[in-house]
């Protein structure tokens, strides 16, 4: 028989052990070792890393009154609960800075990976996303998470006896989640809703996860008042079509603006200042903000750049096809007068969405041009994949060079205590090369049992019987060169390149001396036969008995998984094609318990690689690049040919004391140096420092009358524009004009005259730019030098202008002279994408050759 409903019983608690209930629904006992150690003693037989939700749910009321009588017990849950008290209340980093630090920011992103718990995660941008959140809460900022509930989280992955991939949605309960519904006064879930075409309504209510001080909005649509197709809106993480994924990422932006003034309506929890889109998934909570804005009476352009100050746009993508994508008129039923935003000009919102400047199609409505164009505020989440990010929207500020392109970076970080082993974290700064060394040993052994255990589980699902898995009994061996290699399954990431030369790859692995042994985890897109061909490769090589022992493939890797699978490994294997990794945050993890990185130089590795930390696999390029068979070839027989010569042979180097002293060195290094640059602490703080103070800032000066004025003010001058022209250019010492060469340290004159139409001198700046140049004529590492007004207009109304240059650098030199529009409400010098430049930027005298 089957149930025809489903409820949860909650267990009763005792007055004494009521703070047992503040601690299970409080997400930071995911991060606090003593907390999590208080509910493993309530419950030793349940698996490691059970949630004290279902801990409580599962105690027996004689249990219950054992504890409320066990005064050790009971003191030991004061501490904690005064411990977490402290923690929600006490200042920290954020409450003794200025105070021109917002009074909150709304943090959007369709995924958050907070504890395995709460299975809301798909993979890094996820992960990423909950330990955004947790730094957030351990410094103090006062950050508001909004996502959505899923009902079936993303998949559970098991393997087929063939090695394919299977997946399993199992419902999640909400009553056995950490989370607790929002509620109005009268006691009713608060509701929130969004208009559909046809006369239809999206319903959701909110639920609330509390990571630590940080409360976690997620919009459910599994309602009763929902119709069948709307109610399973938020059924699965990234699944169903392109209208599904529409509604959901409309619930999202739309509806989470919605849900956040609800809750700070409820609560009093100040309102957000700055609005944060973890990627552009959410990029429709800009077009609610701005029906919010015309609601009170305020002009769409009006609205428009409010909305734009305050927000902060982080894009994630190195590659426009991970980009969302929709069709226009989808777009255009929803989001209209029969849709979710009645009263915007639906011409405007297709505007944005535009993605004929980045070369794409006219009929797509493009999810990120959207978010970058409603954000004044943009970054990538590497140096390098800032500069990827750059030139793929570069189109959108067509007047300017790629490196122009307002668009930094914050390098991602990591949230140490949810992954740092807790030995890690009591290792002492000065310990010896044995002691760190039988560390590891420990670490790695520990890892050995869990895959064990791990792989009987998967075989037994595989329909393998237990007298044929005795074998299981020694796979794996602590005391060998362990490398692992976990993350999802999509083609760039190439799980796949260790197998390139299989023969190499079996003499690696049974090395009569220094023998390798490999983790591998992954899953792939359920919809994505491509990745799962790829992971069942990889479990058929490693299915092969004369190796099996040494290579192992653990299905549905998840953050416990993770846990014990980063301190265990010696080293951190990532070998995407570069540089399709925007940021990578797996070797971070493996980093911070003293796991050295073997990588391409791709994402944050590229950035922070030091031979004191690990190993750089070399990339092919030039024609080697293009073919992509021999590319993998090539970059294949370089990891090989790195573990085999270097590697493996600094691992089992032993000193008289049996202690690998060159790879304890190296160990130790990572944890001082690598390790507090990889921390989200130092993400967060950037983040707080570089863009939501100034982005906070921006939103307090548009004042309705600022703003409209400034509206008004890019509307003259995007009319204007093409009557701004520079039309006579000099570059003189003084003596002669436009120089053939010049000496270093020389002090050249730039004399312009420039036509500015029905613009004035205030809103503009003339530049002369000036940098080294190739035999393009081309500006590199450019620098610029304000010119200043020289006198009047001419008989023609074009205005001179003239400045000085510093001839610091030797070698081939090169200048010009622009004009941008200019107004002390522009975050930066491109944000309205325009730029005059001289007809003739090229030719003899337009360049001053240094000697």
């Amino acid at each position: 028989m089957k149930a025809i409903r489903r409820f949860t019983v909650r267990p009763v608690l005792p007055d004494t052990l009521r703070p047992l209930a503040d601690l299970a629904h409080n997400l930071r006992w995911s991060w606090h070792e003593p907390t999590r150690e208080l509910f493993a003693s309530l419950a030793p037989e349940a698996p490691a890393g059970t949630d004290p939700v279902r801990v409580l749910g599962a105690l027996e009321a004689p249990r219950l009154a054992a504890l409320a009588a066990d005064q050790d017990f009971l003191a030991r849950l004061r501490t904690a609960a005064e411990d977490l008290d402290r923690y929600l209340h006490d200042p920290r980093w954020y409450q003794g800075r200025p105070g021109d630090a917002p009074a909150a920011v709304a943090y959007f992103s369709p995924e958050f990976g907070v504890a395995a718990a709460l299975p809301q995660y798909s993979g890094g941008l996820g992960i990423l996303a909950g330990d955004h959140l947790k730094s957030a809460s351990d410094l103090g900022v006062p950050l508001i998470g909004v996502g959505l509930l899923y009902r079936h989280g993303y998949f559970r992955q098991s393997l087929g006896r063939d090695g394919w991939q299977q997946e399993q949605y199992p419902v999640l309960d909400p009553g056995e989640l950490p989370v607790s519904l929002l509620r109005e006064d009268d006691g009713t879930p608060a509701r929130i809703t969004l208009a559909l075409p046809g006369g239809r309504s999206l319903h959701a209510h909110l639920w609330i996860a509390r990571v630590g001080r940080v409360p976690l909005l997620m919009l459910d649509s599994d309602v009763e008042e929902n119709a069948p197709c709307e109610r399973s809106v938020t059924d699965r993480l990234y699944g169903g079509g392109s209208e599904h994924r529409l509604l959901q990422e409309m619930l999202l932006g739309i509806g989470g603006v919605r849900a956040v003034r609800t809750y700070t309506r409820l609560t009093g929890h100040p309102a957000p200042e700055v609005f944060h889109t973890n990627e552009g998934h959410a990029g429709f909570l800009g077009l609610e903000r701005v029906r919010e804005l015309q609601g009170e009476g305020v002009d769409f352009d009006s609205a428009l750049e409010t909305v734009r100050a305050g927000t902060v746009f982080t894009t994630h993508t190195p590659v426009p096809a991970g980009i969302d994508r929709f069709d226009r008129a989808l777009v255009a039923r929803h989001l209209g007068e029969d849709g979710a935003l009645p009263g915007v000009d639906l011409g405007r919102i297709l505007a944005l969405g535009d993605e004929a400047p980045l070369g794409g199609e006219t009929g797509v409505f493009n999810m990120a041009a959207m978010g970058l164009r409603l954000a004044q505020r943009a970054n990538g989440v590497s140096t390098l994949h800032g500069a990827v990010s750059r030139s793929m929207f570069a189109g959108l500020w067509p007047g300017f060079d790629t490196e122009e392109v307002p668009i930094t970076s914050v390098t991602n970080g990591v949230h140490a205590p949810t992954w740092v082993a807790p030995e890690v974290t009591r290792l002492a700064p000065d310990a010896g090369d044995r002691e760190l060394w039988e560390l590891r040993r420990t670490l790695r052994e520990r890892l050995v049992t869990d895959v064990r255990e791990r792989l009987r589980a998967s075989w037994r699902q595989r329909g393998a019987a237990a007298a044929e898995l005795g074998w299981t009994e020694t796979v794996l061996d602590p005391d060998v060169l362990t490398i692992g290699f976990a993350r999802r399954v999509p083609s760039y990431k190439r799980l796949t390149l260790m197998l390139r030369d299989k023969d190499r790859l079996r003499a690696l692995l049974l090395h009569p001396e220094r023998p390798v042994q490999l983790v591998v985890a992954g899953k792939a897109h359920p919809a994505d036969d491509g990745g799962k061909r790829l992971v069942q490769e990889l479990v058929r090589f490693a299915d092969d008995p004369r190796v099996r022992h040494r290579i192992v493939f653990l299905p549905d890797y998840g953050m416990e998984m993770a846990r014990g699978l980063y301190p265990g490994c010696d080293v951190w294997l990532n070998n995407p094609l570069r540089p399709l990794e925007a940021c990578g945050t797996s070797g971070m993890k493996a980093a911070l318990n003293g796991c050295l990185n073997l990588s391409v130089l791709d994402g944050w590795w590229d950035e922070w690689f030091r031979p004191d930390f690990g190993w750089a696999i070399p990339t092919a390029d030039g024609a080697a690049a293009a073919d992509e068979d021999r590319r993998d070839d090539l970059e294949a027989a370089a990891l090989y040919e790195l573990i085999e010569r270097r590697v493996a042979p600094r691992f089992y180097d032993r000193g008289p004391d049996g202690v690998p002293a060159g790879w304890t060195a190296m160990v130790r290094r990572t944890l001082a140096d690598l390790g507090p640059k990889v921390l989200a602490d130092r993400m967060v703080r950037e983040y707080v420092d570089r863009l939501y103070v100034p982005a906070a800032a921006a939103r307090r000066a548009l004042t309705p009358d600022r703003a409209r004025d400034l509206a008004a003010w890019k509307a003259r001058v995007r009319e204007a524009w093409p009557r701004v022209t520079v039309d006579h250019v000099e570059v003189g010492d003084g003596l002669a004009d436009d120089l053939a060469d010049a000496e270093l340290g020389a002090t050249p004159v730039v004399r312009v005259r420039v036509a500015l139409g029905a613009l004035g001198p205030d809103d503009v700046e003339v530049q002369a730019v000036t940098g080294r140049v190739d035999a393009d004529d081309t500006l590199a590492a450019t620098r610029t030098v304000t010119l200043k007004p020289a006198g009047g207009p001419d008989l023609e109304g074009r205005l001179p202008y003239a400045g000085t240059l510093e001839l610091d650098r030797t070698g081939s030199f090169g200048c010009t002279v622009r004009v941008l529009p200019a107004h002390p409400l522009l975050a930066h010098p491109a944000e309205l994408g325009l730029a005059a430049l001289p007809e003739e930027t090229s030719g003899e005298g337009a360049g001053v050759l240094l000697r």
